[in-house]
C-alpha cells in the first residue's frame, strides 16, 4: 500500500477524536514496515516485553491472559485499530499478557524507540496523549459494562454495535470476551434467535 494511502487510513481511523493534519501521519507512516501474521500466530508471548505498536491493516487480533488453564481474551481489535499489549509497551516491563493474531492479518508496526521519536514531536504528543484518553474511556465503559450488564444485554449491545466483531471471531474468543462460557453464548444465541 503507498505511503500516501497508509497515511489516509491512520488520519481516517484517528479523526473521531483528533483531527490531526495528514502530514504528522504521513511521519507516523514512514516510522513504520508492513508485518504479516498468520491466524492464531503469537505477536507477543506472555511474560515478554512489547518492543511494538501496531496499527491493524487487514485482519485481526487480540489480547489474552492465562487463567486457570484457559485463555481470557481482554481485547479485540479489528482494521484501522491500534494494537499491543499497552501495559508493557507504556511501562517497559514484561506483562501477563499475550497478543496474537486472529485472522490472516497485514500491520503496521512501529517500533518503541520509533513511538518515542514521535512523543518527542508537539502534534506527536497530542496524539499519543489522546489515545491514551480515548483506550482508558473505552476500556472503563467496558467494565462498567461488564458489571452492570448482563452477558445477553453486553452480546446484543455487540450485534448492535459491532456485528463485524461477532461475525468474524471464533465463539470461545467472544464468549470469554463477554465474561461467559462458549455454553453461555450458545444458550443466548438460541434465546435471541441469531445463529
Amino acid at each position: 500500500m503507498p505511503p500516501d494511502m497508509i497515511a489516509q487510513r491512520l488520519k481516517q481511523s484517528f479523526d473521531p477524536y483528533f483531527d490531526a493534519p495528514v502530514e504528522a501521519w504521513k511521519i507516523f507512516a514512514s516510522l513504520c514496515e508492513p508485518v504479516f501474521f498468520k491466524k492464531n500466530e503469537i505477536i507477543k508471548p506472555a511474560g515478554a516485553y512489547e518492543r511494538f505498536g501496531y496499527f491493524i491493516l487487514e485482519g485481526s487480533g487480540g489480547v489474552f491472559l492465562w487463567k486457570e488453564n484457559n485463555y481470557v481474551c481482554l481485547d479485540l481489535m479489528y482494521e484501522n485499530t491500534f494494537f499491543a499489549d499497552y501495559m508493557a509497551l507504556i511501562t517497559r516491563q514484561p506483562s501477563p499478557l499475550e497478543t496474537m493474531a486472529l485472522e490472516n492479518s497485514e500491520m503496521l508496526r512501529i517500533s518503541r524507540s520509533n513511538i518515542d521519536q514521535l512523543k518527542e514531536s508537539p502534534m506527536g504528543k497530542i496524539i499519543f496523549l489522546v489515545s491514551a484518553e480515548m483506550s482508558y474511556v473505552e476500556k472503563q465503559q467496558q467494565q462498567i459494562d461488564l458489571l452492570l450488564k448482563t452477558a445477553e444485554q453486553r452480546y446484543i449491545q455487540l450485534l448492535e454495535n459491532q456485528p463485524h466483531l461477532i461475525q468474524r471471531t471464533p465463539q470461545k474468543h467472544l464468549a470469554s470476551y463477554l465474561g461467559i462460557t462458549s455454553q453461555s453464548l450458545s444458550r443466548i444465541r438460541k434465546k435471541i434467535g441469531h445463529p
